[in-house]
């Protein structure tokens, strides 16, 4: 019996190129897709359920997080597979904790999506090579910042955008978050890393590497 395997990611041309590449294998087969992750629960539900998720990280409406604790709750059964451009530790440290199963990056082969499948499939969890060397694990800490810091994963997510010019205003539209709340995680972020100006942060998510294309 053949691997049902759902999509969610924005990119159209992505999709297809991944419901190509799943259904040229004899044991798996995509069985639905959606560009947003909003709907995935019930797009999902509505396709009869499915054994594997794949899930991007960076979604327009809720980010993968949200999405990911959201289909633990409605498809218990289900394995998510996350599929993304993101090698930073907090983002693999947050997707963990919210219950995925693999994390594979979009830098990588195309084979190494096709192994994550199987082994979630078969029980198995699986980390992308060019993350599995931080010895990750959904118990492991905040990343440390290089003033010795501790982030959560909600503050860099805030300070990544605040790094690439999204106002207080759209960061709190983007992540279903009110603007104070916004505020408090720039904030506290901030005070952690001893960073003072945005021209500093600008730096810091430069030599992180928080401001590559995603």
């Amino acid at each position: 019996m053949s691997t049902r395997v759902f999509l969610i990611d924005d990119h159209s041309i992505l999709r297809e190129g991944l419901r190509l590449l799943v259904d040229s294998q004899s044991d798996m087969q995509v069985i639905g897709e959606i560009a947003n992750g909003r709907e995935a629960a019930d797009a999902i539900e509505r396709a009869g359920g499915a054994d594997v998720i794949v899930l991007d990280v960076s979604m327009p409406d809720l980010n993968g997080h949200h999405v990911a604790v959201e289909l633990r709750a409605s498809q218990p059964t289900a394995k998510i597979v996350v599929l993304t451009r993101h090698s930073e530790k907090a983002y693999v440290q947050q997707m963990l904790q919210s219950g995925a199963s693999a994390y594979v990056l979009k830098q990588t082969e195309a084979s190494a999506l096709l192994t994550a499948i199987r082994t979630v499939a078969n029980g198995g969890t699986y980390l992308d090579p060019g993350v599995a060397t931080n010895r990750l694990s959904a118990n492991a800490q905040p990343i440390r910042g290089e003033s010795s810091a501790d982030l959560t994963a909600r503050e860099l997510e805030v300070l990544s955008m605040v790094a690439h010019g999204h106002t207080n205003k759209e960061i709190g539209g983007l992540l279903g978050i009110t603007v104070k709340t916004v505020e408090t995680h720039k904030t506290n972020g901030l005070q952690k890393l001893e960073i003072t100006s945005r021209a500093e942060l600008v730096r810091f998510a430069l030599a992180q590497g928080w401001l590559r294309r995603q």
